[in-house]
């Protein structure tokens, strides 16, 4: 019971996720502190875990969150291009490029076994992406446009996994990813609240 209540709050919030952090960059029109290669490493994580729990028939409500999440991310990445000015024909072709991998995979064009030696590589390029935002965050000691929300919910929701997976799969690939991204989302969101509360002190 408590798997399935940790599973839906963690559907319901990750259908909110990313929003707030899309809406802070729409509204300051400015995307200062947000490192897009960290954005790009996290689409590369989503799609390929989301691919490999679907190709291995896990239960959908242990990782619906994915594909949900994913799409807020397309937005999130979409909107940081367009106010750095990065939107251009060498964007869309390796966007084509993308759909076009990870299609495959779904449709299963390439073997699933591709999936299986990709998805331990998920950990580290995770990890690379927190790390890359923590680092721009600490660099530069601007957190203006990082969004505590969607940083809590980040936090919260791998938290939760752990628990879900313990109680479904217990793949142990998938609990290690979970355990060191909670980890780290706790630290982003820990950080930016450092440098938010130094960054209004200095104004006053």
């Amino acid at each position: 019971m408590i798997s399935n209540l940790l599973s839906i709050t963690t559907i319901i919030l990750s259908v909110i996720m990313k929003a707030p952090q899309i809406i802070r960059i729409y509204n300051q029109k400015q995307t200062g502190g947000i490192n897009l290669t960290s954005l790009l490493l996290d689409v590369i994580n989503l799609s390929t875990t989301t691919c490999y729990n679907y190709i291995n028939n896990y239960s959908l409500m242990s990782y619906m969150e994915y594909p949900i999440i994913l799409f807020q991310q397309y937005i999130l990445i979409g909107t940081v291009l367009f106010y750095n000015k990065y939107l251009n024909v060498k964007v869309l072709i390796l966007s084509a490029m993308y759909i076009g991998l990870y299609s495959a995979f779904i449709f299963e064009l390439l073997p699933s076994t591709i999936l299986t030696i990709l998805i331990p590589l998920g950990t580290p390029i995770s990890l690379s992406s927190k790390c890359l935002q923590l680092y721009t965050i600490v660099k530069f000691k601007n957190a203006d446009s990082i969004s505590l929300t969607t940083w809590s919910i980040s936090a919260y929701t791998n938290g939760a996994r752990i628990y879900t997976i313990l109680m479904d799969s217990v793949d142990k690939m998938l609990l290690t990813n979970f355990c060191l991204n909670a980890t780290l989302s706790t630290s982003i969101l820990l950080t930016s609240i450092y440098y938010k509360q130094t960054s209004t002190k200095r104004t006053l």
